[in-house]
């Protein structure tokens, strides 16, 4: 029997559901959400957005009524289904689509132009309820054409529209990291064409031609500036009730793999590789309850498991090329500072982690604000780059974020990242060495910075700056952890052979400790005479034991690092590995 497709990139539900696709339920939301009549949802791209409007336009649209079973019959609404299924005529907009260069007069006319396509295309599928209204004129302001369907809807006493607008935002954002305030400025004047559809839509709201508008987005800052126009949006997207309403949690990531796995006939001994792989690289997401399961990523995790499928084998290159395009925002938005981008990035990659207020995810956001190196932390978390940590910071979600950093870090400092390291990493394929290894990456890398650098750094610094470089070359070999929680804390690296090569059954077991240039020489410590910690080998000494009681076929190999500044470094490897607890 043929497996079911993993329909990676699909947005379309019913597209989807048709070729019998893999689907994770969401539909247990859609009662929630008809307490509201205009919500507005924001999330990063590539949660699903675009996917749960479809499937919202399907379970209301009158048309679909003989194919309610098709659709949600196995869905928790199909055997729950609300009174108000299938009784609206949906009218779906998505705005990514839409200029966001050249001239006001010419983003408002593109805008109207792909609006009204999409009027057109709504009463051509609805002809039965619209004989008098022929085809649209496509060269008129949309929200004329707009209030022309409304009208035929009242006069007619016709089923009300559900409306969509999925990346309500999405042309605006390339507005504002472009700083054209002009044109953003032009799009949220009063009186502009973009305020006036919006008025459109709240008097047709009012006239109850409209049942219900459902808006998805990104930044806040757009649904603020329509206020005075559009003063009925329900901001649900610091909702503890509506927090996984896209995203997927760990419970139905188990469930969803264990379909791939059936389906696919995937060695079931594989199966705690994958588990660590995507748990690390694409989960991590808290929007709201930091107490509550961290979200993974929905298009990432559904591209992992596409490439899974294909080759059996888990993918050399674990981030979607399309979600680097989201560095592009870091470098636009702190542009006009090099100290403030370089302080962003530092942070991040060396403390691991940004201090928020509270406070500003909730009050109102304007553009101008966008650009205050304060406010950069709810700007990241809304694009997906942070995710909240706790009450008072952000940090870098997991581990392709933390890679996305690293790269960016390394451009700025102008650290060479070509060919350099191509005979180490050869060398560690032919005869695996992890002190080898590092020594190579310590003159290599470490050489390569400017002494700046080291008045700041901290353990977490090098662990990761290690990992990326190990990542870029033997991402077809191996699988990193960073942070893995045990029951007897959390492990800093580790480094694992996959499943399908002969590194298999391997694993490295990294604890990095860091003593500043300033500390090691008030001490006078020689790196080649330093002698570890009883407690940090005690730590070492737990972490290798939990991991070989939990695989005992597996290889653990543990390894204490100590860095200190970039005077040297110090490995004390499993040979002289003595300590006992």
């Amino acid at each position: 029997m043929t497996p079911r497709p993993v329909c990676y990139g699909e947005a379309n539900f019913r597209v989807l559901r048709e070729a019998n696709g893999y689907f994770v339920d969401k539909t247990a939301y859609i009662p929630m959400l008809e307490i509201y009549k205009s919500p507005v949802y924001l999330r990063p791209r590539r949660f699903g957005k675009s996917f749960l409007c479809s499937m919202l336009s399907t379970y209301y649209d009158v048309n679909m009524r003989n194919r309610f079973d098709e659709f949600f019959g196995d869905t928790f609404v199909g055997a729950n289904p609300t009174a108000q299924r299938n009784s609206c005529l949906t009218l779906q907009f998505d705005f990514s689509v839409m200029k966001s260069t050249g001239t006001a007069e010419e983003v408002a006319r593109g805008f109207s132009r792909i609006c009204n396509i999409e009027m057109n295309a709504f009463l051509g599928e609805n002809r039965a309820y619209f004989p008098d209204l022929q085809n649209l004129d496509l060269d008129i302001d949309a929200s004329e054409n707009l209030s022309l369907i409304l009208s035929f809807i009242k006069r007619d006493n016709l089923p009300p529209l559900f409306v969509t607008i999925d990346e309500y935002d999405n042309f605006a954002n390339q507005m504002i990291v472009a700083r054209n305030n002009h044109l953003y400025d032009a799009l949220t004047a009063d009186g502009s064409f973009f305020k006036t559809f919006f008025k459109t839509l709240k008097k047709g709201k009012g006239q109850a031609t409209i049942q219900r508008i459902f808006i998805t987005g990104v930044l806040p800052m757009l649904i603020d500036e329509l206020a005075s126009g559009y003063n009925i949006a329900q901001f649900l997207t610091l909702e503890e009730a509506f927090e996984a309403m896209v995203g997927f949690t760990q419970e139905e990531v188990d469930h969803l793999l264990d379909q791939v796995y059936a389906d696919y006939q995937l060695p079931p001994e594989t199966r705690a590789q994958v588990n660590a792989v995507i748990k690390d690289n694409y989960n991590g997401y808290h929007f709201v309850d930091t107490n509550a399961t961290p979200l993974y990523n929905t298009t990432i995790l559904v591209y992992f498991l596409e490439k899974l499928t294909q080759s059996k084998k888990i993918p050399e290159d674990l981030i979607d090329t399309n979600l680097k395009t989201d560095l592009s925002w870091v470098k636009r938005l702190t542009a006009s500072n090099a100290d403030h981008t370089r302080q962003l990035v530092d942070q991040l990659l060396i403390d691991g982690k940004l201090a928020y207020n509270k406070t500003f995810l909730k009050k109102q956001f304007n553009v101008r604000q966008f650009f205050q190196s304060e406010f950069y932390p709810i700007s990241f978390f809304y694009l997906g780059m942070l995710t909240r940590r706790d009450r008072a910071y952000m940090c870098l979600p997991n581990l392709n974020m933390k890679t996305i950093f690293s790269e960016y870090f390394n451009n700025l400092y102008h650290i060479d990242q070509g060919g350099r390291y191509a005979e180490a990493m050869l060398t560690f394929v032919d005869k695996p060495d992890l002190p080898d290894l590092f020594d190579a990456y310590w003159r290599l890398y470490i050489s390569q910075m400017p002494e700046a650098v080291f008045q700041k750094v901290n353990e977490n610094f090098y662990r990761t700056t290690f990992y990326d470089l190990c990542r870029q070359h033997l991402s077809d070999l191996y699988i990193w952890s960073m942070e893995s929680s045990l029951a007897s804390g959390r492990t800093d690296l580790e480094m694992t052979g996959q499943f399908h090569t002969p590194f298999n059954g391997t694993r490295y077991l990294m604890e990095f400790k860091y003593i500043s240039n300033a500390e090691a020489a008030r001490k006078e410590i020689d790196p080649e005479t330093f002698e570890a910690d009883k407690t940090h080998l005690a730590k070492l000494a737990a972490y290798t034991a939990e991991r070989r009681d939990a695989a005992p076929k597996e290889t653990v190999l543990p390894y204490l690092i100590y860095c200190f500044g970039n005077r040297g470094y110090r490995i004390f490897e499993p040979a002289s590995f003595h300590f006992t607890t």
